[in-house]
């Protein structure tokens, strides 16, 4: 008996040293994956960087380039510069549209989802069901219906008409609707028991809970909207009215061998937005995994 307890240690011990100097490399091998994957994600992003630092025949040049032989910031001049092309208007509109429906979408979404996940009521399902269902419409099959009631709204080439439509969509409600369905009953429980009035525990409580998936949502609606480009180009018609990835279109039109300024704009718009993402993406890891956490 002795000498089987002695033997399973010793196993077990050279089990746990051949685990201890396995782990180090398996670690290395994971970090090294990683390295190269996130080089193949940057590298894009690098390039158009390097691009945008180009002279117009480096940029047009067949034999690619990572580091310019010959930094300049002419086309960074060229684009923010230009009467034909206001970039900084453009960037303000967008940037405009982008939060003011990122808002809209926060409120309705919020309160919609809510209501499905706390407040019994005949035909819930029936509700939720139904908004689920628009998820699998194709967003271009509503283009000219809405394009109809922006027009008959006077809206055209103003910033209400990339704003309002979108305003209410199904995927934020689903997505908040399973967040709160996360959340403990009990805290609310506890402040009907209090006093406290529907509306008021889900902006004192239930709000303030779902702060990831707030932020989430968020950035993502407003991803949405900055990104947006078929849009635009059908209800906004003045220059000066134009967001950034409609205006920008017209760098590719008016100057198609111009990769310097494409990659200078693209530069642009893209700033604003991986500076948003690096700001919330604690905030986006924790709200979507907690948002999957109940069906």
């Amino acid at each position: 008996m002795t000498t089987m307890e002695t033997d399973r240690r010793g196993g077990v011990a050279a089990d746990e040293a051949g685990n201890g100097r396995t782990r180090p490399l398996a670690k290395v091998v994971a970090y090294a994956a990683l390295a190269v994957l996130s080089l193949l994600f940057i590298s894009p992003l690098l390039y158009m960087l390097a691009t945008s630092f180009k002279t117009t025949a480096d940029a047009a040049s067949p034999v690619p380039q990572w580091i310019p032989a010959d930094p300049s910031l002419q086309a960074y001049e060229t684009v923010l510069n230009t009467d034909g092309t206001p970039v900084v208007r453009w960037l303000v509109n967008s940037f405009a549209s982008a939060t003011l429906q990122t808002l809209l979408i926060l409120v309705t979404a919020s309160m919609a989802a809510y209501a499905l996940a706390r407040i019994e009521f005949r035909g819930r399902g029936v509700v939720f069901a139904i908004i689920i269902a628009t998820l699998f419409v194709p967003p271009v099959i509503l283009l000219i219906p809405n394009y109809l009631i922006v027009g008959r709204l006077g809206w055209l080439d103003t910033l209400l008409a990339v704003v309002v439509p979108g305003a209410a969509g199904a995927f934020g409600v689903f997505f908040l609707r399973q967040f709160f369905l996360g959340l403990p009953k009990e805290l609310e429980e506890a402040a009907f028991l209090d006093g406290a009035t529907r509306w008021r525990t889900f902006r004192s409580i239930v709000l303030p809970l779902s702060k990831p998936a707030l932020v989430t949502l968020a950035l993502l609606s407003f991803l949405t909207n900055w990104n947006d480009f078929l849009w635009p180009v059908y209800v906004l018609f003045s220059p000066e009215n134009q967001t950034l990835p409609a205006g920008l279109s017209t760098l590719q039109n008016a100057n198609a061998v111009r990769y310097d300024l494409l990659m200078a704009g693209a530069v642009i718009a893209s700033a604003p937005v991986l500076l948003l993402y690096v700001l919330a993406q604690r905030y986006i890891v924790e709200g979507v995994g907690r948002a999957g956490l109940k069906g």
